[in-house]
Formats: structure tokens, sequence, C-alpha cells
């Protein structure tokens, strides 16, 4: 999968690692579910939504922007979904990683340390109340922590993210059952894609 979030289709792309390679955190059981079923859904439905219409062809982010705008809520919930998806297995890698130089510099200038991001990271995204996601974003270079429902994407708001974690239950209920917060730490301690997060504030 690349990292230019402009180019990505309506054709949902290959993990970028094993099935099993997230676990214990995230099962390949949970992965067959939720990549294989639930991701795959939304890039099927927003297919045959956008089919015969002027949007057919159109990359994946184009058809978000375009549904937000017209209102076209449920075009623009499983179109915005397959985006968040996509963003969020590019945001988990199996090896611990650091963000590079700019981005330390940034989270620092912004979050006073790492810790205290992973921490702000933490909270956020474990009180999002119900189904949702997680983001750690670029507000016109300045760093913010934020949360949004069901199908929302910081695009909308005019927010740059770098990275993001799926707290929709089907994310983690198999592993952690109502274990939100184990989830979340575990993948803020260990899983989340530095490398990703610095091109995303690079770019």
């Amino acid at each position: 999968m690349t990292t230019d979030t402009s180019s990505w289709t309506l054709e949902q792309p290959k993990l970028p690692y094993a099935d099993d390679a997230l676990a214990p955190v995230i099962s390949a059981e949970t992965i067959s579910y939720h990549y294989g079923k639930h991701h795959a859904a939304y890039f099927g439905k927003a297919r045959d939504m956008v089919k015969g219409t002027p949007l057919e062809g159109k990359s994946l982010e184009t058809v978000v922007m375009a549904a937000h705008k017209e209102g076209a809520k449920a075009l623009f919930n499983n179109a915005a979904q397959a985006w968040n998806h996509n963003f969020y297995w590019e945001s988990l890698t199996p090896k611990k990683q650091m963000p590079d130089a700019k981005l330390k510099a940034a989270i620092e200038r912004d979050f006073g340390s790492m810790e205290k991001l992973n921490d702000e990271l933490e909270k956020v995204t474990t009180g999002q109340f119900g189904s949702g996601w997680g983001w750690l974003v670029s507000d016109k270079g300045r760093l913010k922590v934020v949360s949004t429902s069901n199908a929302g994407v910081p695009l909308t708001d005019g927010l740059t993210p770098l990275l993001t974690i799926d707290v929709w239950e089907h994310a983690y209920y198999l592993d952690h059952q109502n274990k939100r917060p184990d989830y979340v730490k575990a993948l803020v301690s260990d899983h989340l894609a530095w490398d990703f997060a610095s091109a995303n504030y690079a770019a």
C-alpha cells in the first residue's frame, strides 16, 4: 500500500504485513474479519454506489470529499471507512518504531515529550464514545490528538492525519473483549508506525 493517500483507489489494497504480524495484540482471526470482511465490504459498497456516476474511476479521497460536500451520507460512510481502514493498517507495524527527527521535534514542541503524546493518544482514543477513531493530526504544522465518530475523517476538517487507531468494537473485541484501554495501550506502546506518521508530517 502506498503512503500517498491521494493515489488510493476504490480497490482494497493488500495488507502491508502478514495476517498474524500484530499478534497477540491483534490476532490473525481478528484480521480475517476486520480486513477480510468489514474493510472489504466498505470498498464493495462504495464501488457499487459510484458506478455510472461522475465519481466512477476517481480516487478514494476524491469520492470521500465529494460525498461529504454533497451530503451523500451512505456513500460517505462507506468511502470514508474504506479510507480510514487503509490509513489504520498503514498506521500499525509489527516492530516498535520511533518518529524521525523532524516529527520528534514537533512532538516535543506541542506535547512536551513522547511520553505525554502517548498519554494523550491513549486518553483521547480510549475516551471516544461509541464507535470511532483516535488520530494524531497536523493542523497547519501544529500537532493535535483528536477523535472522530463512526466514519469521521480529519480530512473534512482541513486537518492532515498522521496516524490513527480504530476503536470500533470489531477492531479489538475478539482479542480484548470490553478492554478497549488494553488494546489502545498496546498499540501506542509497541505497534504505531512512526515511519508512516513521519512521512505524512513531511509531505
